[in-house]
């Protein structure tokens, strides 16, 4: 049975498709598992072994060509986006798709009334194979490491070969992420070896928060690939990370995880998918505002020029988990 399963993006939501990924091939004998997504995040599964053939959105009438050749028997659209109908439509095959709850997000920023179900968007990923008769294993994400990223952990100085704290300052949006000053005090109150992981635009403030304490803190930011980093977050005791793609591969490394949110929600499905350990993760939210959500992804300032969903998060709540997961 020749199954394409269509993720466009984004790292974390291409993760979280894993469980879909793995339970078909190991429940349906001789499922053939060909996977859709975009060039960009072609690190993300190129060595998952539950893929039998990756294929790489280039032009639709291109990307279509080549996939009717192989005569799907099934698509499974987990990206529901225009791009996506157009391809499943061209290909002409049976198709089923998840249940993206647009307007029950909509309803929630807008009117901060919360109609979603308590179901996490791996269990609304899966629904929407149901169809194929597959059930939810309960073994969480899956993130393969190729050979020779995960030797990158192996380069590490011998203060921090183990027991050290990964924290993740990065994110997509500002509004998610905790500020510059947070991030600078929290890692002085950390008393492990930290280090810190995010892209090329956090590597200033990095630099100079591990130059306040080089035996403490190193800075890994902006000079490693996805997954380096990934490789990084395996080897941590604990990882400190915004609603990121990192924190979803810190859940499938089952991680213990200080998830930080901002102005995104919990409710929205998609915090750290731990079916198992559901104590190996910590939610800091800010819960006592009425202007949150205000928005399902992010933007580059707060709307209200106060930011009060990160920065009323106390310093010490951060710092005190950290402790106590170490402690465990």
């Amino acid at each position: 049975m020749k199954i394409l399963i269509i993720r466009f993006s984004s790292i974390g939501d291409i993760v979280l498709t894993t469980p879909v990924v793995r339970c078909i091939k190991q429940q349906i004998p001789n499922a053939e598992i060909h996977y859709l997504t975009k060039e960009a995040y072609y690190p993300v599964i190129y060595a998952n072994t539950y893929i039998d053939q990756i294929h790489l959105l280039t032009s639709i009438d291109d990307t279509v060509a080549e996939l009717k050749k192989i005569k799907f028997d099934l698509i499974i659209d987990l990206h529901k986006s225009l791009r996506s109908r157009i391809v499943k439509r061209k290909l002409n095959a049976p198709t089923v798709s998840f249940d993206k709850l647009n307007l029950k997000k909509w309803i929630l920023v807008n009117f901060k009334k919360n109609t979603l179900p308590n179901i996490h968007i791996v269990d609304r990923y899966l629904n929407a194979a149901k169809s194929l008769n597959i059930v939810n294993d309960l073994e969480g994400l899956d993130y393969f490491l190729p050979e020779k990223d995960e030797e990158f952990s192996e380069l590490l100085p011998v203060t921090h070969e183990d027991n050290f704290v990964a924290f993740v300052i990065g994110g997509a949006h500002k509004t998610k992420c905790l500020t510059d000053e947070k991030i600078r005090a929290i890692c002085n109150k950390i008393n492990y070896p930290i280090i810190l992981l995010g892209g090329e635009e956090n590597f200033e403030l990095a630099e100079s928060i591990a130059r306040s304490d080089s035996d403490k803190i190193i800075n890994y930011c902006g000079k490693t690939n996805l997954n380096q980093s990934a490789a990084i977050i395996k080897e941590a005791k604990v990882v400190i990370t915004h609603d990121t793609g990192l924190m979803h591969i810190a859940a499938a490394f089952k991680k213990k995880i200080v998830s930080i949110w901002g102005n995104t929600v919990p409710s929205f499905g998609m915090y750290p998918y731990l079916p198992k350990n559901p104590e190996r993760f910590k939610i800091i939210e800010n819960n006592k505002i009425n202007c949150r959500p205000c928005s399902k992804i992010g933007f580059e300032k707060c709307p209200k020029s106060h930011f009060k969903c990160i920065n009323d998060i106390e310093n010490h709540e951060i710092v005190d988990c950290v402790k106590s997961f170490f402690e465990e």
